[in-house]
């Protein structure tokens, strides 16, 4: 969708809305310095209500002009991923087409500084709804308050549209940053409630990330006291290249049994620490990252590593992909699995793509037990995504 595009969705909807504001000011209504247009961003939003009000009660209908101008601060964005899988071990095979993902957000900059995004998964839920303000006059310090990505590992905040595998992530920025595979965690996307500090310096070469979270997932109260304390450092010393430190210190509460860590039951709290490094380096001809990462939930420690790339045959249309992953989801009970991914992605428009890839994994988990043998599948995702 284009910007034209995007600005008539955007009037609509805003016209919309505005009706009722204007047929109430048809009736008789006094103007007050809440009227105050958008476009005025010296004004701060503390400001507002200490305005006396206007003494001139002249009727004034919504013009094409602000509601252009209303519109230029309001973008949409949105992608959908959709596909086919095969899959057979020794225990069962299943093909299916599916749709993983079908995003629509909309981030809207009120003033200068301060910025709101809402996200919704339509084929799942509410991802997203986070503010954000910057404090500073430059990008040394933000506030943002809500629902978002938690900041641990290299991988867990980037967005699924530049990926390279279809699985997305790594099992273990899966199952460490609560995309999904842990059952004690449950699904909850990479997200989290709470508060988040971030900022970039030295000419954005480094940039901070601290976060104070529920650790409780999307769309859900605290069910314990404890909060969780997430950091990252990224350093970028040249074009391309960004070194990655993240670290998770926290305590959980259990919503389900699990059969990496049977000890832990359900409704219990549990101390939940992680850690990670990598790298991750983007060219025109190629682009590689890889990560080391490390768990600890109550007693039993989790880790793994893994390096993926893509090598572009013709740059910006067809790519090949590799990745080779392991993880540990139990070191005590040597619940160890490896696994290599290898395919193409083909880029048909901007941002959009056509992805097949042959997925092999040395273990793989039912309901009731971690299974040490061969699992293979066939994957094929199209992508397309607008803005």
């Amino acid at each position: 969708m284009n910007r034209q595009g995007n600005r008539f969705i955007t009037l609509a909807l805003l016209s919309f809305l505005l009706a009722p504001i204007s047929n109430a000011e048809e009736k008789g209504g006094n103007n007050t310095a809440a009227e105050t247009t958008l476009a005025d961003d010296t004004i701060r939003v503390k400001d507002l209500s200490n305005q006396p009000p206007k003494v001139e009660k002249k009727e004034v209908e919504p013009t094409l002009a602000t509601l252009s101008n209303l519109a230029d601060r309001i973008k949409l964005h949105g992608y959908a991923q959709a596909g086919y899988t095969y899959q057979r071990n020794s225990e069962f095979h299943s093909n299916t087409f599916d749709i993983k993902r079908t995003l629509l957000w909309a981030n809207a900059q009120i003033t200068d500084r301060w910025a709101f995004l809402f996200m919704h998964d339509f084929n799942s839920q509410v991802q997203e709804f986070y503010t954000d303000y910057r404090v500073t006059k430059n990008k040394a310090l933000f506030v943002r308050f809500g629902q978002f990505k938690n900041a641990y590992s290299l991988e867990n905040p980037l967005s699924p549209t530049i990926m390279e595998t279809i699985d997305v992530y790594s099992e273990g920025v899966t199952y460490l940053s609560g995309c999904g595979s842990d059952p004690l965690y449950g699904v909850q996307y990479g997200r989290d409630l709470g508060l988040s500090l971030f900022g970039d310096f030295a000419q954005d070469r480094l940039h901070y990330e601290l976060q104070v979270m529920n650790g409780q997932g999307i769309n859900r109260k605290d069910k314990n006291n404890s909060k969780d304390v997430i950091g990252r450092l990224e350093f970028r010393p040249t074009k391309g290249l960004n070194i990655v430190a993240s670290w998770q210190l926290g305590r959980g509460h259990a919503v389900e049994k699990s059969i990496y860590n049977p000890e832990i039951n359900i409704d219990q709290n549990y101390d939940r620490d992680r850690y990670s490094f990598g790298a991750d380096y983007r060219s025109q001809r190629f682009n590689i990252h890889g990560e080391f990462l490390e768990g600890k939930d109550k007693d039993v420690k989790s880790q793994g590593g893994y390096v993926t790339g893509s090598v572009a045959l013709l740059p910006g249309k067809f790519d090949l992909i590799g990745s080779y992953d392991y993880f540990n989801f139990n070191k005590d009970r040597d619940m160890d699995q490896h696994k290599g991914v290898f395919g193409f992605q083909w880029w048909y428009y901007p941002k959009c793509r056509l992805q097949l890839q042959y997925v092999y994994k040395t273990a793989y988990t039912t309901a009731t037990e971690f299974v040490k043998k061969d699992n293979h599948a066939i994957m094929c995702q199209v992508q397309v995504r607008f803005n």
